[in-house]
């Protein structure tokens, strides 16, 4: 989900204010570092009525980034876009505020950065109704990145073409700059998502359940067969099915982003009719 950026200091920190505590980087519940294995995936910064916020997005044409309509759906003022696979070890951020939080970025305030516009599904039903879920926007770029990869979002129906028996054992990866879920270095041991390393991770995982509208996966870290699973801003990050993107990350249903998860599903009619008015098909 998104988590929110301290306007004070430019430090992000979760929507919990969690403390950052150093600790070498793994991934959002157990993957590890991306590098520069997915260059295309960004995370982006922007300011909504209660405060700023970050989500991830991928590249899937030259103008348009991919992401959740939660990330997207109250925006004000211009998006920041960060391609950096590490934006911040420890914390500042070192991300620009806002001139006037209440009008978000301006293109004063993002001089020299790339920047675009956010837009949310019209159908996006603010997490109320899983038959109607449309969690999807895109952040439509002022000035084309033409240095990065672009992904293809995944044909139409290529989940369903999945036979039942096969889908648990059917292997995703997500990648994003979501919190990291570990134990802290002191106080109570029990693991819990963390501030920083603010940086690009990937996690490969195996699906739980398929819906019309979204599928599911399980955080298990406890098997070899599992590296984990998404967390607080890896929300709107692709999710990767033999190289074309299958959905993007939605939510999750626990406070330590170690049980279900839940993604966008983009192989879908209300998906792709929409993502086709900005030039992106299968």
């Amino acid at each position: 989900m998104r988590t929110k950026l301290a306007a004070i200091l430019a430090a992000l920190t979760t929507v919990c204010s969690l403390a950052f505590i150093a600790a070498p980087a793994q991934a959002s519940t157990g993957g590890t570092a991306d590098g520069d294995a997915h260059p295309g995936v960004a995370m982006i910064a922007f300011y909504s009525p209660d405060g700023r916020f970050r989500c991830s997005a991928a590249l899937v044409s030259p103008t348009v980034l991919l992401t959740a309509a939660h990330c997207t759906s109250d925006t004000v003022g211009k998006v920041l876009v960060d391609f950096r696979p590490v934006v911040a070890e420890a914390p500042p951020s070192g991300l620009p505020t806002a001139a006037h939080p209440s009008a978000g970025y301006t293109a004063t305030d993002l001089a020299g950065r790339i920047t675009g516009t956010a837009q949310a599904h019209p159908d996006y039903s603010g997490f109320t109704d899983l038959r109607n879920w449309n969690d999807l926007g895109v952040v439509v770029l002022d000035s084309p990145v033409t240095d990065r990869p672009t992904y293809p979002i995944a044909a139409a129906g290529t989940l369903d073409a999945i036979r039942p028996g096969d889908l648990a054992q059917t292997v995703v990866t997500a990648v994003g700059y979501g919190t990291e879920v570990r134990k802290p270095d002191s106080g109570p041991q029990k693991p819990a998502p963390m501030s920083y390393p603010l940086i690009r991770r990937s996690v490969d995982m195996r699906f739980q359940k398929l819906d019309t509208q979204v599928f599911q996966t399980h955080a298990n870290v406890n098997t070899p067969q599992d590296t984990g699973g998404t967390c607080f801003g890896d929300s709107g990050g692709p999710v990767f099915l033999d190289g074309v993107i299958v959905g993007v990350t939605s939510f999750g249903r626990t406070a330590n982003c170690r049980g279900t998860d839940g993604y966008q599903r983009v192989d879908i009619p209300s998906s792709q009719t929409w993502l086709a008015g900005f030039g992106v098909t299968p």
